[in-house]
């Protein structure tokens, strides 16, 4: 049995990522990136809020593939490798390996830290399928090394990370995946319209572990620029914009505040507000209507029975 390969192609640059964090603080809509979620403690707090009654998206995408995975996995076809965007943990392709029966398997994260023991437990599990991490910034750029790639490509993007895209932004990469995804296909999640009050409460659970999860960004923010954010001073916002079909969180100012960082500051009145995620949901037709702009065609939809959420196959 092989060792998985695993190549680190983004360097953050530490700097760069200050002053981009600085200079967002400091726009007319203050906002925070949406990868200050996920230090340590952000990423423990996402794997609770999936577990939570109110957030449907998990489960929903899960019970979707349990009960359509044949029919899913038909319209796939053979895989020769099979291209896992934000791998994470892996463990929602691995959970398919069995039916796409994969014989390479790429791991691609911002990070290769991240996927270093779930890929040596994998590759103990699965010693036939060969597998390698790769670290890059695929939100930015999607350039697969050679020969990293063998035989009919399937990129495989679950969950509803498509949705912190805007739609522009959307079409973008998936411009950029048909381009890598030649004579292959996509297979990837999307969560769709439905009831302001179902949205808005899977985004604000009634225990406060989202709340948490929201606030934890101004730690992981201090330790990143130098700042004196306090989170007991800022309150969590979760609203759904209907016009614009998006989630939308918000760190909203209890009161006045002064945050200081060195070589700036601003000043936050009471009521304002720090953008920290915009998440699209779609409509089935316009998210179609989205792959084949992007340059896909013989797509397939399935959806759960409450046309919660959706699984899309996208051939380029």
């Amino acid at each position: 049995m092989s060792e998985p390969r695993f190549l680190q192609l983004h360097v953050a640059d530490a700097e760069a990522q200050r002053a981009a964090a600085c200079a967002a603080l400091l726009e007319p809509q203050a906002r925070i990136a949406p990868k200050y979620f996920y230090d340590r403690l952000g990423s423990m707090l996402f794997e609770a809020i999936t577990a939570l009654p109110e957030y449907y998206p998990t489960r929903t995408e899960a019970a979707i593939f349990a009960h359509h995975g044949a029919a899913i996995a038909e319209a796939v076809g053979a895989a020769g490798t099979m291209i896992d965007l934000g791998a994470g943990n892996c463990a929602k392709a691995a959970a398919l390996f069995a039916l796409f029966e994969p014989a390479h398997y790429l791991a691609v994260d911002i990070s290769v830290d991240f996927l270093r023991d779930a890929l040596r437990r994998l590759q103990r599990e699965h010693p036939r399928i060969e597998m390698a991490g790769l670290g890059i910034d695929f939100a930015e750029s999607l350039d697969l090394p050679a020969g990293r790639v063998h035989g009919r490509p399937l990129f495989f993007y679950p969950g509803w990370s498509i949705g912190n895209f805007t739609p522009d932004g959307a079409l973008a990469f998936l411009r950029r995946v048909h381009r890598h995804a030649g004579g292959g296909c996509l297979l990837i999640g999307v969560d769709l319209v439905k009831p302001k009050a179902v949205l808005e409460a899977a985004y604000d659970d009634a225990v406060g572990v989202t709340a948490a999860f929201n606030r934890n960004t101004l730690h992981h923010l201090n330790r990143v620029i130098g700042s004196d954010f306090d989170a007991r001073q800022w309150q969590h916002v979760a609203l759904y914009d209907e016009a614009a079909s998006r989630i939308e969180m918000h760190l909203q100012a209890r009161s006045p505040v002064h945050v200081r960082w060195p070589a700036g500051e601003r000043r936050f009145a009471a009521g304002e507000r720090i953008l920290t995620e915009y998440s699209y949901k779609y409509r089935p037709e316009r998210f179609d209507t989205l792959l084949r702009e992007a340059g896909f065609v013989r797509t397939r939809c399935w959806r759960d029975e409450s046309d919660t959420f959706a699984v899309f196959v996208a051939h380029a």
